[in-house]
């Protein structure tokens, strides 16, 4: 059975990446049933303007404006909830990041990977870098465990934590794994229907983490497809490249994520063992006589977010679709 494709393309202060990024998506969905939706982010730039212009005549392709800027789920929410360009419900949906490009026969991959495997409601790409260099975007469930390993970047440790490291080697075959980057990801519409959009308390960060998750605990697992390549600029619209320090809005998403998924509790372990992490990783320089190279206030902050009162409610899906 022939399964329609809406492609969603959020946008955010990067007009023309966008309609690149829509371009590739609509050569690939070529003989496919679908279209794509490209979602302005509410970039108050002229973003709007310029691609609705720039799209007239052409095919299966709707620009809208989201109207305020709530983030990465927020902005995807919107384009999900517009359905395709013709207005029908779609059977999937492809988020597909403004700086990715699917690589020839990239979403075709997905969609017949989804229609072989039943049990995937998630489906997401083999990501490289634009020097073709893989990108680590294959992952196990974040867990306090994780976190001490991840902050002491000791051998000892990881090897002794292997199993819960959250970053996994990548993968040589398709397969199940717990979560797996935005850039480039296929969902089943039914699958969204029953567990929610996106959280849209996640500004940015660990939205499809958590998307992911709950996923797996209404009985869907997500797939990473080595067959499906898509090349990622990276961080072109969040900055993250230039990034001195970590955002307060990266500090909100990890403990709404652990308080949500853990409890209050399990939010405050997983924020003692990072922080255990990184005294055996301050340890380790200090004999070494080297920088440890953590971000200044990293330590401060971590400490003050997981403290704090939390100002939003931990369970709320806003929304389905």
């Amino acid at each position: 059975m022939t399964q329609s494709v809406q492609v969603v393309v959020l946008n955010w202060r990067t007009p023309e990446m966008s309609l690149d990024a829509a371009q590739a998506a609509l050569r690939e969905i070529e003989g496919l049933d679908g279209g794509v939706t490209v979602v302005d982010n509410d970039s108050g730039d002229g973003s709007f303007e310029k691609m609705s212009q720039a799209v007239q005549g052409w095919p299966r392709i709707a620009v809208v404006q989201s109207g305020w800027n709530g983030g990465f789920g927020a902005g995807n929410n919107h384009g999900i909830r517009q359905r395709l360009p013709d207005g029908r419900r779609p059977d999937l949906v492809y988020l597909l990041n403004s700086d990715a490009i699917p690589q020839p026969g990239a979403i075709r991959a997905l969609v017949d990977y989804m229609a072989r495997h039943p049990e995937a409601g998630i489906a997401c790409s083999r990501i490289r870098g634009t020097d073709g260099e893989p990108h680590l975007t294959a992952f196990r469930f974040p867990s306090a465990a994780g976190e001490f390993e991840a902050a002491s970047k000791t051998g000892p440790i990881t090897k002794l934590l292997r199993n819960k490291v959250v970053a996994i080697p990548q993968p040589a075959t398709s397969g199940r794994v717990d979560w797996s980057a935005g850039a480039s990801m296929m969902m089943r519409m039914d699958m969204l229907e029953r567990i929610g959009l996106f959280d849209e308390g996640f500004f940015l960060y660990y939205e499809e983490t958590d998307l992911c998750r709950r996923a797996a605990k209404a009985g869907f697992q997500t797939h990473y497809v080595v067959e499906s390549v898509v090349e990622h600029i990276g961080s072109a619209s969040t900055g993250m490249k230039t990034w001195k320090r970590a955002p307060d809005y990266w500090y909100d998403s990890r403990r709404r994520y652990f308080e949500k998924h853990h409890g209050r509790a399990g939010a405050l372990m997983a924020t003692a063992a990072a922080l255990g992490g990184e005294g055996v990783w301050r340890l380790r320089c200090l004999m070494q006589r080297r920088a440890s190279g953590t971000p200044p206030g990293h330590l401060g902050q971590l400490t003050r977010h997981a403290l704090r009162r939390q100002p939003a409610p931990v369970h709320v899906e806003k929304g389905k679709p």
